[in-house]
């Protein structure tokens, strides 16, 4: 007997068919021949890291006006950064972003998954140097995400939008798909999959995993995550929500 397919049992086989098909694992971007040859640097002059998100300003003042895509890049692509992690015979690459101050960061738990704890490096936009993970506050891997601590202090960042966008709201990418750093493109919102999981058009590739979704009032909406591997053409891209985050920020 064929048993009844509901709209729930839709909803998590879409969740179980984007494990198989998302940014691969880790990073989804192999970097065995092109691992920078950058150390472990500290770039907050000895200073202690905090301890907890709880002391970090999460500050959201929504403008009322939308701001081009020019604009948002000029004012958050330096709050992205490159992630490089290594399982000790392979290097991988994908994308992080900051969303307080104190180098408090997010990215995708498949980025750092099965990698090297200390070993983690972060690229930032026009530096050489390599940062270091100095904590990991929470993550989550049915929800692929990471809340950690880079320790540099000072650092732009994206403020957290308090609204889910809607379907058919524009959004903009920021990451480093295929290594190419801090690429930005534009798209949709295609549709809600989950409570926390959007479609999006806005193109993203391997790399891009972990990278930032921003809405036009430059907020950040969401974690870039994954697309569709069948070698289709429809651009079917897929962000976890930023509100998986938000109960470890308060």
């Amino acid at each position: 007997m064929q048993k009844r397919i509901t709209s729930k049992h839709v909803a998590i086989l879409f969740c179980l068919v984007i494990c198989f098909v998302s940014c691969a694992h880790k990073s989804g971007h192999r970097r065995d021949r092109e691992r920078p040859g950058t150390t472990m640097a500290d770039c907050s002059n000895g200073k202690s890291s905090r301890s907890t998100a709880r002391k970090s300003k999460i500050v959201n003042k929504r403008s009322s006006d939308k701001l081009e895509g020019s604009q948002i890049f000029d004012r958050y692509g330096s709050a992205v950064f490159m992630v490089f992690t290594t399982d000790g015979s392979n290097a991988y690459q994908g994308s992080g972003f900051f969303i307080g101050n104190g180098g408090l960061a997010v990215s995708n738990y498949h980025v750092f998954k099965g990698t090297g704890i200390g070993l983690e490096q972060i690229k930032l936009v026009g530096s050489d140097v390599a940062y270091k993970v100095t904590e990991i506050i929470t993550r989550s891997e049915d929800e692929d995400f990471i809340l950690f601590r880079v320790d540099c202090d000072n650092n732009n960042y994206i403020p957290i939008a308090t609204e889910k966008p809607k379907i058919g709201e524009k959004v903009y990418a920021i990451g480093s798909p295929r290594g190419l750093e801090n690429t930005f493109s534009s798209g949709e919102v295609s549709q809600w999959r989950a409570d926390n999981l959007m479609q999006i058009s806005a193109l993203i590739d391997h790399g891009s995993s972990g990278g930032a979704l921003i809405n036009e009032y430059g907020e950040v909406v969401g974690i870039t995550s994954g697309s569709f591997a069948d070698g289709s053409q429809a651009n079917l891209n897929y962000a976890w929500s930023i509100d998986i985050v938000k109960p470890y920020l308060r």
